[in-house]
């Protein structure tokens, strides 16, 4: 995918959110890296107002975000907990800001789309981006706890919470009895050291 149609977008966004782009001025001339496995993988680099832009070169990224695809519609929502399921490398202070962008420009498709088609069509869309986005972080979910239980009863590859526990306290049981043996253990060993001097 050519990040090229990751930041057009991107930068009519940030043109019309000032704030964002003054967030982002700092950070000029860093290189972010986006892995969207296997949908995406490209790199952007922050320029000098705060924009960014795609780039082609074999730079090294500063920081690198990797986004699972089942919390995108979450990201688009800006759903709080779908932030959580991003992973960071390199560059943590870059990353923040990216990401605090990220969930705070809100942009109005609903306005942009309305210049376009009218603002009845633009707000029926509007609704069903926002429609379909709701109902595909409720399958993900459901499918996700539908899938751990499976996991959990049918083919437990997947321990459940208690027989952690459980294991957990078995392990400290055991780790005393095997202490207080040993100590057993010296104790007659240092008896009958004595005993035979």
């Amino acid at each position: 995918m050519p990040a090229s149609f990751a930041t057009n977008p991107l930068n009519y966004i940030l043109r019309s959110e000032s704030w964002a782009c003054k967030r982002l001025q700092p950070h000029e001339g860093k290189i972010v890296c986006i892995r969207i496995p296997p949908i995406a993988h490209f790199k952007m680099i922050v320029l000098a107002n705060g924009e960014m832009q795609s780039n082609m070169d074999n730079l090294e990224a500063d920081t690198t975000l990797s986004i699972l695809p089942a919390i995108l519609p979450g990201l688009i929502m800006h759903d709080e907990s779908a932030y959580d399921g991003i992973s960071i490398s390199g560059d943590a202070l870059f990353a923040e800001d990216l990401i605090t962008v990220s969930k705070y420009l809100k942009p109005n498709f609903e306005q942009a789309l309305s210049k376009i088609l009218g603002d009845i069509p633009a707000h029926r869309i509007t609704k069903a981006k926002d429609s379909f986005c709701q109902w595909h972080i409720h399958l993900v979910k459901n499918l996700s706890d539908a899938l751990g239980e499976y996991w959990q009863e049918e083919r437990p590859i997947i321990a459940k919470s208690n027989a952690i526990k459980d294991f957990s306290r078995q392990l400290n049981e055991l780790k005393h009895d095997v202490n207080q043996l040993e100590h057993r253990i010296n104790q007659i060993f240092l008896k009958d050291t004595l005993n035979n001097r």
